[in-house]
C-alpha cells in the first residue's frame, strides 16, 4: 500500500480509503460479491465511517447460504427486537460484523413484541439465534405517562416497566435462549423540558439514572446478558435520536446511534466466538513518544514535557492500564536495542518501563517479520495480535503482509492516541479472571524456559529438565469462569470448538453421568495455572469426551498425552468398554486433526452429536493405554462416579 491523495486520516485515527465503497460496488454489480467475501474485510477496515453504513445495505443483500458456499465464514445468527423499530440496525451491524470476517443472519421482529420475544419459550428442535438484541428507548417509560404528567408518574411508569423487563430477561435466560444485549436508555431533553421547574428535572434525572441502574445491573444477575451503555457514545457527540424518524418510522434511536451501538455489539459478538485479542504490539518513535529517538536523543524525545510531551505520557497510561488487565505488551520499533532499552529504562518521564513489556523487539528488520519473531516467541497465533503505528506505510505493509493482524495507525496528533487505541474494543473480555491478571508474568517466565531450552541438547533433555506437573480435578467455583474463557478464545487446540458461558460450565458439571475437569501445570520455573479442561460425558457402557481444550502457552509438552492417558484409565476402572472422541474441524485447529488417532483412536465415521458435516468421531477400545509421558508426574481426580445414568 502506498501513501496516495485517496487515503485520510479520520477521526478513530485509522487509514481511509475513499476508494473502498467504490470497490464494494463493484463487486456488487459484477455479481461476484458473494464469491469474493473474504476480500470484505480488508475493503471495510479502510473505508471512511460515513460510508459503512452504505456498505452495510449492500452487504445485507447477500444470501448466507451463498456466501458460505465459497468461503469458510461464520454466519452468526441474530434475533433484533425492541420496543420501537429496530430494522435500521441491520445495515450498520452487517457492516460491524462483516468488519470482523463474520456474516449477519438477521431476524427482525415486529415492532414493538420486545417483551413477548423474551419469553417466548424455546420450542424443541428451534434453530435458536446465537444472540439476540433488545433494542430500548425513551418511550418504553413515555408510552405509559399520561398528559398531565408530574416526575411521580415517570418513577412509577419506570419501575413498572423496568420490572417487566427484567421478568422477561429471566425468562429468555433461563430457557437457555442464548446470549442476549441490551441497551441503557437515553433521556431525551423534550422529556426533561417539559417541566419548567429546575427542581423537577433534576428529580426525573435522578429516576432515569435509576432506571439505567437497573438495566445496567441485569447484566450482573445473569451471565448470559450484556447491556450496552449508551452514555458514552453520547458523550462523544452522536444524537440520540432524530425527531422526525422517532414521530414517522417510530425509529426512536438516531442513525448514528445505531451505528455507534453496532460497533459496541459486534465487539460483544467477537468476544462470544473467542475472537478477543492477546497482544498490543507497539511502534516507538511518533508512537509512544515524540520526535525520532536515534536523531533526538533519550533527552529529545517529547515525552512529559510541554503539551505533546504529555499527551503521549497519557497515551502510556491508557496502554499500562491495558496492560494492567492481561493485555500483553510488545514493541515493534525500527531503532537501536541498547538505546531502546536504556530509554525505557531511565527516561524520568517514561510510563512504561522495560518490565512492562514481554519482549522487545527493536531492530532494523521490517514490521512483519518482527510480529512474527513475536508470536513465535509467545507462542500465540497472529490472529491475537493488534499493531499500533504512527506511519501509513508501515500500517499498510503489515496489513498487507500480515491480514491476521489487527491494524491500528495514530497520526500525528497524540492526543488522539488513546480513541484511536480502544475504538475497537479489540481486548474486550465478558469477564476479567486471574489469570488474566497474571498472564504477563507467565509470558516473561516463558522467556527463562526459552533460555533454558537453547541451552540443552534435545528437546527431550528440556522436557525432562521442567519438571513438569500436571494436575486433573474438577474446578472449583472460582475458576468456572477461567474454564469458560477458555472456551470462548482458544482456537487452535480446541478440538471440539464449543464455546461456553459460566452457566453452561456449571451445567455440564452437574448433568448425570458428566465430567468437567481442570487441567493445571506448573514446572520449575513457575505454576502456568489453569490452562485446559475436558468435557467427558458417561453414555451407557461409554465414556464420551465432548471436548477437550487446551492453551496455546503449554503445547507439544506432553500435557495433552498425560490428559488422554488419565482419561482413558479412568474409563477402565469404572468398566467403560470404549472411549469416544470428536473433532469438529474449525479455521485454527485443523493441525490437531489427527490428534485422537495419534494417540490410539480409530476413526469411526462422522460425528452424530453435531451439525457440522466435517465432524469425525473416534473410539478407543481400552485393549492397549498407553502411559503418561514419563518426563511429567500427573494427578488425576475425575470426582465421585455416581453409576451408568440410564
Amino acid at each position: 500500500m502506498t501513501e496516495t491523495e485517496s487515503h485520510t486520516l479520520g477521526a478513530s485515527g485509522a487509514w481511509h480509503d475513499a476508494q473502498a465503497l467504490g470497490a464494494l460496488r463493484a463487486l456488487r454489480r459484477a455479481g461476484t460479491l458473494a464469491a469474493e467475501y473474504a476480500r470484505v474485510p480488508a475493503l471495510l477496515a479502510r473505508m471512511p465511517a460515513a460510508d459503512l453504513p452504505a456498505a452495510g445495505q449492500l452487504l445485507a443483500r447477500l444470501d448466507p447460504e451463498e456466501v458460505c458456499r465459497h468461503a469458510d465464514v461464520p454466519v452468526v445468527t441474530v434475533a433484533l427486537t425492541g420496543h420501537s423499530t429496530v430494522a435500521p440496525v441491520v445495515a450498520p451491524l452487517t457492516a460491524e460484523l462483516a468488519r470482523h470476517g463474520l456474516l449477519l443472519e438477521a431476524k427482525v421482529a415486529p415492532y414493538g413484541s420486545y417483551l413477548q420475544d423474551l419469553m417466548r419459550p424455546a420450542a424443541a428442535g428451534d434453530d435458536q439465534p446465537r444472540l439476540t438484541l433488545c433494542l430500548l428507548d425513551a418511550h418504553m417509560v413515555f408510552d405509559d405517562v399520561t398528559v398531565p404528567w408530574r416526575v411521580e408518574d415517570v418513577e412509577a411508569a419506570a419501575r413498572a416497566r423496568l420490572s417487566l423487563v427484567a421478568g422477561a430477561v429471566r425468562t429468555h435466560q433461563e430457557a437457555g435462549r442464548g446470549l442476549l444485549v441490551l441497551n441503557t436508555v437515553p433521556l431525551h431533553r423534550r422529556h426533561t423540558h417539559q417541566l419548567v421547574d429546575l427542581r423537577s428535572r433534576a428529580r426525573l434525572g435522578v429516576v432515569w439514572r435509576d432506571l439505567n441502574r437497573g438495566l445496567l445491573s441485569l447484566a450482573e444477575q445473569h451471565p448470559g446478558v450484556v447491556t450496552v451503555d449508551l452514555d458514552p457514545l453520547l458523550a462523544e457527540g452522536v444524537p440520540a435520536w432524530d425527531p422526525r424518524t422517532a414521530q414517522y418510522a417510530r425509529a426512536r434511536l438516531s442513525d448514528a446511534l445505531l451505528a455507534a451501538y453496532a460497533r459496541e455489539t459486534a465487539h460483544v459478538v467477537r468476544a462470544r466466538l473467542g475472537r478477543t485479542r492477546k497482544c498490543l504490539v507497539l511502534d516507538l518513535d511518533g508512537t509512544l513518544w515524540g520526535g525520532v529517538l536515534g536523531e533526538d536523543g533519550a533527552g529529545g524525545v517529547e515525552l512529559g514535557a510541554g503539551l505533546r510531551g504529555e499527551a503521549f505520557q497519557e497515551f502510556q497510561r491508557v496502554i499500562g492500564q491495558l496492560g494492567s488487565q492481561g493485555v500483553l505488551l510488545a514493541v515493534s520499533s525500527k531503532n537501536d536495542t541498547d538505546t531502546v532499552r536504556e530509554t525505557l529504562r531511565t527516561h524520568p518521564a517514561m510510563v512504561l518501563r522495560e518490565d512492562d513489556f514481554v519482549r522487545v523487539n527493536a531492530n532494523w528488520k521490517a514490521k512483519h517479520d518482527n510480529l512474527r519473531d513475536i508470536a513465535d516467541r509467545l507462542g500465540l497465533g497472529l490472529d491475537s495480535f493488534v499493531f499500533v503505528d504512527d506511519s501509513l506505510f508501515e500500517c499498510g505493509l503489515v496489513a498487507e503482509q500480515l491480514p491476521e493482524v489487527a491494524v491500528v495507525r495514530v497520526d500525528e496528533e497524540p492526543a488522539l492516541h488513546p480513541s484511536a487505541l480502544l475504538a475497537d474494543g479489540w481486548f474486550d473480555l465478558f469477564e476479567l479472571t486471574e489469570a488474566d491478571l497474571e498472564r504477563a508474568g507467565r509470558y516473561r517466565t516463558e522467556a527463562l524456559r526459552q533460555e533454558f531450552r537453547e541451552d540443552v541438547g534435545s528437546y527431550q533433555d528440556y522436557l525432562e529438565g521442567l519438571g513438569l506437573e500436571v494436575v486433573l480435578r474438577p474446578p472449583e467455583e472460582s475458576e468456572l469462569a477461567r474454564v469458560s474463557q477458555l472456551t470462548l478464545r482458544t482456537n487452535q487446540f480446541h478440538l471440539a470448538t464449543e464455546r461456553l458461558q459460566v452457566p453452561q460450565v456449571s451445567e455440564r458439571m452437574e448433568r448425570p453421568g458428566g465430567y468437567v475437569l481442570a487441567v493445571r501445570a506448573r514446572d520449575r520455573f513457575g505454576d502456568h495455572g489453569l490452562v485446559g479442561a475436558l468435557f467427558l460425558r458417561r453414555d451407557k457402557e461409554v465414556l464420551r469426551i465432548d471436548n477437550f481444550v487446551l492453551s496455546c502457552r503449554v503445547f507439544s509438552r506432553g500435557i495433552e498425552s498425560a490428559c488422554v492417558a488419565a482419561v482413558l484409565e479412568f474409563a477402565r476402572d469404572i468398566g467403560a468398554s470404549a472411549v469416544t472422541g470428536r473433532f469438529v474441524p474449525s479455521p485454527r485447529n485443523s493441525a490437531f486433526a489427527s490428534f485422537y488417532a495419534e494417540h490410539g483412536f480409530a476413526v469411526t465415521g462422522t460425528d452424530t452429536d453435531t451439525d457440522h458435516p466435517d465432524a469425525v468421531a473416534f473410539r478407543h477400545d481400552l485393549g492397549d493405554i498407553a502411559p503418561a509421558p514419563a518426563h511429567l508426574r500427573l494427578q488425576a481426580a475425575f470426582g465421585p462416579f455416581d453409576g451408568d445414568p440410564t
